[in-house]
C-alpha cells in the first residue's frame, strides 16, 4: 500500500520510521522530508492544498497528517471528499485542539471533570476579572498556538500584561480570543487513545517537561523531552481516565454528529478531587509521539488505518515492557530569538541498539547538518525501567558535537530509581 505522511518534524521522523517497518507498506511519500527521513521512502514537494489531487492521482491508500495546523485547516475534509482515507480528524472534530473555548463548554455540557474557566475577547473584562482570582493565573490562548499558548503568571501584574499581549496580537487569530482557567495542581499525564469516531483503542502514556530550563524553570516551550510509560497511570487510574474523561468526549462528539477519526491526546492534572482534563490535543504529541513509537511492538499501520477506515475494535495492540526516554537538544535561545545554520556533528556516535536519534529542525547544508530550529534532535532511547532508559539517553546526546545547542539535565529526575539517580 501506498501512504502519504504530512510534516517533517521528529513527531513524523519517529511516524515514518515506524511506518516503513511495515510490511503492508509498499511505498511512503514524506511531505515534506527532514534528513532523518532520507531512507525512509521517497519525498513529493506538495502544498497542504496540492495532496488530495496528488493522493488520487498517485493512488495513495492513506495519508497521515503528524502537525496540527494542516487538520485545523481542513485537509482531512477535502481528503475524504476525494475518497481518500486520513488518520487525523476533520476540521470539526479539530476544535476538540483548535479552540479551549469549544472544550471547555463540551466539558461543562457533559461533566467531564476539567477547570473552571472565562473566556474574553476585550483585554479590559479579563483584567477585571483577574481581580478576584488569587494567583497563580492561568491563561491561554484560544487557537492553537505551537504548544506556547499557555501562561501560569505568578503575579497579577504578569498576568495583566500576559492579556494584553495576547489579545493585542502575540499569536495571530489563534489569541484573538483567551480564556482565563481555574488554577489546579498536581502531576500532569499524557493519555492517548487511537479511535474510528466509535471505539478507542488505548495507546499508552507519557510524561513530558514543557519548562526550557532545569528545575522546570523559564518559558513554556513544546516539550523538552520526557518519558514513558507514566508511572503514575496505574490500571485503576487508566480505568477512571476513560470513564470519566476520554469516553464521554468521544459520546459528546458523537452526540453533535462529528465522526472523529485519529488519535486523542488527552493532557490531564491528578488534583486531589480526581484527574481533571487541561487540554486535548489532535494528533500525537511531540516528544511524546517518539517514545510511544519507540515502545510499541506491533505494526502501526493496521492502527492507522483501523482508525481512518473503521474497524478498529477488531485490533490489539503489544508494547514493549521497557521504558522509553526522550530529550530534546534544542538551539540556544529557544524559546525565544535564536540563530539558524550552526553545525552538528557526530550523530552517528549517539545511535546504538537501544538509541534512536529523530530530527526536527534539520538540514543539510552541503554535507554538513545544521540545526534550522528551535527543537533540532530528540534522542530516544529503551531502558528496563526510566533511570535506564533515561541514563541512556544522556550517554548518547554528551556524544552529539553541537556547541550551540543546550538540553536539559533532569529530565525524569523526580521518578528514577534510587540506584538510577544522576
Amino acid at each position: 500500500m501506498h501512504i502519504l505522511l504530512v510534516g517533517g518534524g521528529a513527531r513524523e521522523h519517529a511516524l515514518a520510521w515506524k511506518i516503513a517497518q511495515s510490511p503492508l507498506v509498499t511505498t511512503l511519500t514524506m511531505v515534506p522530508r527532514n534528513p532523518g527521513m532520507m531512507g525512509l521512502g521517497e519525498e513529493a514537494d506538495l502544498t497542504i492544498d496540492e495532496i488530495p489531487d496528488y493522493a488520487q492521482t498517485y493512488g495513495v491508500d492513506l495519508v497521515v497528517v503528524g502537525p496540527e495546523a494542516p487538520l485545523a485547516d481542513g485537509l482531512a475534509d477535502r481528503l475524504y471528499e476525494a475518497g481518500i482515507p486520513c488518520f487525523g480528524p476533520n476540521q470539526a472534530a479539530a476544535q476538540l485542539e483548535t479552540s479551549k473555548a469549544f472544550t471547555n463548554a463540551l466539558c461543562v455540557e457533559n461533566n467531564i471533570p476539567a477547570p473552571a474557566y472565562v473566556k474574553f475577547t476585550d483585554a479590559n473584562a479579563a483584567k477585571a476579572y483577574l481581580q478576584n482570582l488569587p494567583a497563580p493565573y492561568v491563561i491561554k490562548a484560544d487557537g492553537i498556538a505551537a504548544g506556547k499558548g499557555v501562561v501560569i503568571a505568578p503575579t497579577l501584574p504578569e498576568a495583566e500584561e500576559t492579556v494584553e499581549t495576547m489579545l493585542a496580537g502575540q499569536f495571530g487569530a489563534a489569541s484573538q480570543t483567551i480564556v482565563i482557567e481555574e488554577f489546579l495542581t498536581g502531576p500532569e499525564i499524557s493519555v492517548f487513545a487511537l479511535t474510528d469516531g466509535k471505539t478507542l483503542l488505548p495507546f499508552g502514556s507519557a510524561q513530558d517537561h514543557k519548562r526550557a530550563f532545569d528545575g522546570d524553570q523559564g518559558p513554556n516551550t513544546g516539550g523538552m523531552g520526557g518519558f514513558s510509560p507514566s508511572p503514575l497511570f496505574t490500571p485503576e487510574l487508566e480505568e477512571e481516565v476513560y470513564e470519566t474523561i476520554i469516553q464521554p468526549t468521544l459520546n459528546a462528539l458523537q452526540a453533535k454528529g462529528i465522526t472523529y477519526r485519529g488519535v486523542m491526546y488527552a493532557g490531564l492534572m491528578l488534583t486531589d478531587q480526581g484527574p481533571k482534563l487541561i487540554e486535548y490535543n489532535c494528533r500525537f504529541g511531540d516528544p511524546e509521539c517518539q517514545m510511544l513509537l519507540r515502545r510499541l511492538k506491533s505494526d502501526l499501520v493496521p492502527a492507522l488505518l483501523g482508525a481512518a477506515r473503521g474497524g478498529i475494535e477488531d485490533l490489539t495492540l503489544e508494547w514493549d515492557t521497557s521504558a522509553a526516554a526522550n530529550i530534546v537538544y534544542a538551539t540556544k535561545g529557544y524559546p525565544g530569538p535564536y540563530n539558524k545554520g550552526s553545525a552538528v556533528h557526530h550523530i552517528e556516535r549517539a545511535e546504538a541498539e537501544r538509541v534512536v536519534v529523530f530530527h526536527a529542525g534539520t538540514k543539510k547544508v552541503g554535507d554538513t547538518l545544521t540545526a534550522q530550529g528551535g527543537r533540532v534532535l530528540n534522542v530516544t532511547a529503551l531502558g528496563k525501567d526510566i533511570g535506564d532508559a533515561l541514563d541512556k539517553a544522556y550517554q548518547a546526546i554528551a556524544e552529539i558535537d553541537w556547541p550551540k545547542g543546550f538540553y536539559r539535565k533532569d529530565i525524569g529526575q523526580k521518578y528514577r530509581s534510587r540506584e538510577g539517580e544522576r
